[in-house]
């Protein structure tokens, strides 16, 4: 007789049904159909033509369901980001399987020796990647910091240049124009053995936006094109802002962030069908007492469930944030809006999820956020494991040896699965006088010496010197 329990209970978290997801898209369409959107690039004016699409005043684009249907069908349900140099899928992008990384272009860098805020250097940039690669709960890296002393007019490709060189883990990477994306794929390209092993393999994903309120902007849908064009992965991903660019209502403002992800999904699957394309909507919401756009607040994660849930009901991988807050130092506050957004993440099952060590609401790095994240992700991690109900795990035979009154400390079946309980790396767990002896150090200091000391010390492999001289003939 089969057995009829679960032999597996995980925890998770919806919030939308399926007739409700139904109900957002029914409304997006709507949008889409009705109010239309601008798109300023002839190339993707043109696709959107001959599709079938009702262009009018130049611009104005306005689009049938059937069309947006049709893209839905195209784009594929699983990508797969690989490791510098292999075929090995590091970042899986599929079903419920989240994986973490840092984000991008913050212009001032918390320095972990100081404790001062300043402008991002070129070497506090390459410490946050060498922080990043070292820690096992990371899975991809994105720039984090715009370098001031950088003396050159290609940021971006210097960057990526930078993140190449230092880390085997994938990039997600932001650039100006369909330039950059063109010198960025060629230095992807020669480390990955070609630019078909990179289609294949590929070690990169570009993170760019359109203009909320339903813009495509001619930069932003040329890097969309390419990216389609090249078969490379890409999110594109509004930043609605309720109450500012958006409703100031959740529901409104996924309406208007879903919208715009399908319209450019459309022209993204025009340019190619099948493109790999990641489903996402920063959805922010503006403090009216500071005009902030907040990053530690409820609506914030209520916003991550909608999206996730959304881009489940499509059946995308898609786009998510945690390990962020609005407070200026690393602090309780940041600690506090750590845990809530890595537990809502793993909860929701969102794949991508960037922007681990944002404080200051996006405008600051602090690797020991980074670092702390880290912790917080592997014990969360843990508990999404959720409650095994196989007969090894009820400990029946367990229970009957022991009898009345007896200990498990010497049992057979505590001896095989001790080890499976989470250990702690940064968190304390000694008694008051133990923790006294070994120096009576807070979480701060403890994560400021770890931190610190992955910057000092992490090495990695070099990229062979041939690809180094690919890249500096591609930057030149």
């Amino acid at each position: 007789m089969k057995d009829p329990f679960n032999p597996l209970a995980l925890p998770h978290l919806n919030m939308f049904d399926q007739a409700q997801c139904e109900q957002i898209h029914l409304a997006s369409l709507e949008v889409l159909r009705r109010t239309g959107v601008r798109v300023h690039e002839e190339e993707a004016l043109a696709l959107l033509k001959n599709a079938g699409a009702y262009i009018s005043d130049d611009s104005l684009v306005k689009m049938p369901a059937s069309l947006v249907e049709w893209a839905l069908k195209q784009a594929p349900s699983r990508i797969g980001l690989c490791a510098r140099g292999t075929d090995q899928v590091v970042v899986p992008l599929e079903g419920r399987q989240v994986s973490f990384g840092p984000g991008s272009d913050c212009p001032n860098y918390l320095d972990p020796r100081s404790g001062a805020s300043r402008r991002f250097t070129n070497q506090d940039v390459i410490d946050c990647i060498h922080v990043v690669d070292a820690l096992p709960e990371l899975s991809f890296v994105m720039s984090m910091g715009i370098p001031s002393d950088l003396e050159t007019a290609n940021t971006y490709r210097q960057q990526f240049a930078l993140m190449l060189e230092h880390t085997t883990k994938p990039v997600v990477f932001v650039c100006d124009d369909r330039a950059d994306c063109e010198a960025i794929a060629a230095m992807a390209a020669a480390a990955a053995g070609g630019a078909d092993q990179l289609r294949l393999s590929p070690t990169l994903l570009l993170y760019s936006e359109p203009t909320t309120p339903l813009q495509h902007s001619h930069t932003a849908t040329e890097k969309l094109l390419y990216m389609a064009e090249q078969s490379l992965p890409i999110v594109h991903s509004p930043a609605p802002m309720m109450g500012g660019t958006a409703p100031v209502t959740l529901a409104g403002g996924l309406v208007l962030g879903n919208a715009e992800v399908l319209s450019s999904l459309v022209i993204h699957q025009l340019k190619r069908a099948g493109a790999p394309f990641v489903y996402g909507s920063g959805l922010h919401h503006m403090d009216m007492r500071t005009t902030i756009s907040v990053y530690g607040a409820p609506e914030f994660q209520l916003a991550r469930v909608g999206v996730a849930g959304l881009g489940q009901y499509y059946g995308l991988p898609n786009w998510g944030y945690a390990g962020h807050s609005d407070t200026n130092v690393m602090d309780e506050q940041a600690a506090a809006d750590a845990v809530f957004s890595v537990t809502v993440a793993l909860l929701v099952g969102a794949n991508l999820v960037h922007d681990v060590g944002y404080i200051e609401a996006g405008l600051t790095t602090s690797p020991e956020m980074i670092v702390f994240t880290d912790e917080v992700i592997a014990m969360l991690r843990h508990f999404m494991a959720g409650v095994s109900l196989d007969a090894e795990a009820l400990a029946m035979e367990a229970i009957h040896g022991v009898g009345p009154g007896g200990n498990y400390l010497t049992d057979e079946h505590t001896i095989e699965h001790f080890r499976e309980l989470w250990q702690p790396t940064l968190f304390d767990r000694q008694r008051a006088d133990d923790w006294r002896a070994s120096g009576s150090k807070r979480l701060g200091d403890r994560l400021r010496e770890k931190t610190i000391a992955i910057v000092d010390n992490h090495q990695l492999e070099p990229l062979p010197g041939s690809v180094r001289e690919e890249i500096e003939h591609i930057l030149k």
